[in-house]
């Protein structure tokens, strides 16, 4: 485990306010005060970790902050830690602004205690209250329940509130100074390859960096990788992976010895990739110092189509693998890597990936399939989850290995799980559940191999997506479900309707009976572009939460009203709340543009 790119992990700031009265006061609340910054520390460190495996640090203030003076003292010693994630916690009322963090630059929250001996909500309000005339938006945290003077329990839906503003948070600072990395630019008219520099730089705080493809050609003709590494990585390729079904027409299939130039080339597609966004310290050693040190790039593209796929194999190993918790050097956090070079489909992964810590499934939003078409081509009914309908997630390249969902939890149910949980045998699974058939030439003239697998089991997953609106700017769309599986004999007769060479996901989203959620051929009517990033777990309320953070507006979504949580002066911007989140984003703009 280890963060593999450059730049210090941003921590976690915690700041106990106080009544700064003393000669009573404050002496009465001292202990209660810092016992709720060490019980949030705890709650966050025993329960959150980096996407890396490493765990949060929380940095606490030296002393409770009574006043402007040890504020600033707070404020100096969270800039000299790192620290990007600001909570106040308070049991009492305090002085307002002088006790408030004024870093335009953090990401800011207040738990404000609920109890009625010294009632932090008081302050709480006060403090929104000069947030909101600052401009600066926070987001509040406030108990349902009254709780004693001297109970230090963090109760069940202050727990979730702290947890969501955290992970959320650190989402943010994580990607802010990194790179997206496109390798080639434009593929197949597809605007989401187009990469947008004002997007990413605004909204995200990240570079973008350019790298054509040729690049790629040139580090294979002259060997710019690690040559002992290929060697290990080709052999458990050959031994792991298993050649599938040749489905072309006999004079496009290659000879034995063409196939095995297309294995070796892109397992050297895999290295030179991975290398170009993380470096590699052995090139340095062989001579390449330049090519060492990568772009630091938490995320990348491959363009692929059509001007390196009409000549040379295509990425789809290299997306796949890449992009799964596991190749030839073992059990690791999965790369975010993203087909035809989709940066906006990519920064979607990249969402759910630092919100969960699992591996993505890149795919194609395919196919709507009602009750009624399933029944008329397969003669079969859908039912449980897939009975209103189902969606057909497929595509050649970036779906990753774990969503074969052959990992386990205890109780024996298919899940996604984080690199540190994964076991050999889950990850021998995986492989086993998946061929590796040779590209159909009428898509890729240049051959390749591309992944074909099943998701064989019944998880809870994510489907969102960033799309970019001229009038608008970006806005995500999020709809939550469940990966569903089908009888055999029906999932191949759907599947081999479409490429039967790609890997298969069936999606049923949960439907609410209104909106973009009216029913499934809803969602997949109001779904804004032809990829979908989807991630293990319900974490639609997590992805609102960073969308907010981001000044993103949600477009659609179907999560339950009461698991929404923005920040708190968004209700100043009346009562609907998806008008709400428009009209603050459009107000505050960007995090890091420039009004």
């Amino acid at each position: 485990m280890g963060n593999r790119l450059i730049g210090r992990l941003p921590k976690v700031g915690i700041r106990p306010v106080i009544d700064g009265r003393e000669r009573g006061v404050r002496e009465s609340l001292e202990k209660q005060c810092m016992a709720m910054a060490k019980n949030a520390a705890k709650l966050i460190e025993d329960n959150l970790r980096f996407p890396s495996g490493e765990g949060i640090s929380c940095i606490i203030a030296d002393t409770t902050i009574g006043g402007v003076a040890e504020a600033a003292m707070c404020a100096d010693k969270f800039e000299r830690e790192g620290v990007a994630v600001s909570l106040t916690v308070t049991p009492a009322w305090c002085y307002g602004t002088e006790v408030m963090d004024a870093d335009p630059n953090t990401i800011k929250a207040i738990w404000g205690f609920n109890g009625t001996e010294r009632p932090g909500a008081v302050y709480l309000a006060a403090a929104l209250a000069g947030y909101a005339q600052k401009g600066l938006p926070a987001f509040s945290i406030y108990g349902k329940e009254v709780q004693d003077a001297n109970d230090t329990e963090i109760h069940q839906d202050v727990q979730e509130k702290i947890l969501r503003f955290v992970k959320a948070a650190l989402a943010v600072a994580q990607m802010k100074g990194k790179s997206y990395l496109s390798v080639g630019y434009s593929s197949m008219g597809i605007v989401g390859s187009m990469v947008d520099q004002g997007f990413f730089h605004d909204y995200l705080g990240m570079r973008t960096e350019f790298v054509d493809q040729s690049e790629v050609n040139r580090r294979i003709q002259e060997n710019i990788f690690d040559e002992d590494e290929f060697k290990k990585a080709y052999e458990w390729t050959i031994e792991n992976c298993k050649e599938g079904k040749d489905y072309n027409r006999e004079d496009l299939k290659g000879s034995a010895e063409r196939k095995k130039w297309e294995w070796e080339t892109v397992v050297k597609m895999t290295l030179i990739i991975r290398d170009l966004m993380i470096g590699n310290p052995k090139l340095k050693q062989m001579g390449f110092g330049e090519e060492s040190f990568g772009r630091n790039a938490i995320i990348s593209g491959f363009q692929g189509q059509r001007q390196w796929t009409d000549h040379m194999p295509n990425g789809d190993f290299s997306e796949a693998i890449l992009n799964s918790s596991f190749d030839w050097n073992g059990i690791r956090q999965a790369f975010m890597v993203a087909t035809e070079n989709d940066s906006l489909n990519g920064v979607s992964m990249l969402f759910g990936h630092l919100l969960t810590n699992t591996a993505q499934i890149f795919s194609d939003v395919r196919t709507y399939w009602s009750p009624e078409s399933v029944l008329r081509a397969t003669g079969k009914s859908l039912q449980g989850k897939a009975k209103n309908g189902i969606i057909h997630l497929i595509n050649s390249g970036s779906t990753t290995l774990d969503a074969t969902a052959q990992q386990k939890d205890l109780a024996g149910n298919p899940v996604m799980k984080p690199f540190w949980d994964i076991t050999t045998d889950e990850v021998d699974n995986c492989l086993k559940a998946t061929q590796w058939p040779q590209a159909v030439k009428e898509y890729f003239r240049g051959g390749g191999y591309s992944s074909q697998f099943k998701t064989d089991g019944e998880m809870p997953v994510t489907m969102c997506r960033i799309n970019l609106v001229k009038g608008i700017g970006p806005v995500l769309q999020i709809a939550e479900g469940h990966t569903v599986v089908l009888e055999d004999g029906v999932h191949k007769l759907l599947d081999e309707r479409t490429n039967p060479t790609w890997p298969t996901t069936w999606f049923a989203p949960i439907i609410t009976g209104k909106g973009a959620f009216k029913d499934v051929y809803s969602v997949m009517a109001n779904w804004g572009a032809n990829h979908g990033a989807i991630s293990y777990g319900h974490i639609g309320a997590d992805l609102i939460t960073l969308a907010s953070m981001l000044r993103i507006p949600v477009n659609m979504h179907n999560v339950a009203e009461e698991k929404i949580f923005r920040p708190a002066l968004w209700s100043s911007f009346g009562e609907d709340k998806e008008g709400q989140d428009y009209r603050a984003c459009s107000a505050y703009g960007p995090i890091y543009g420039i009004k």
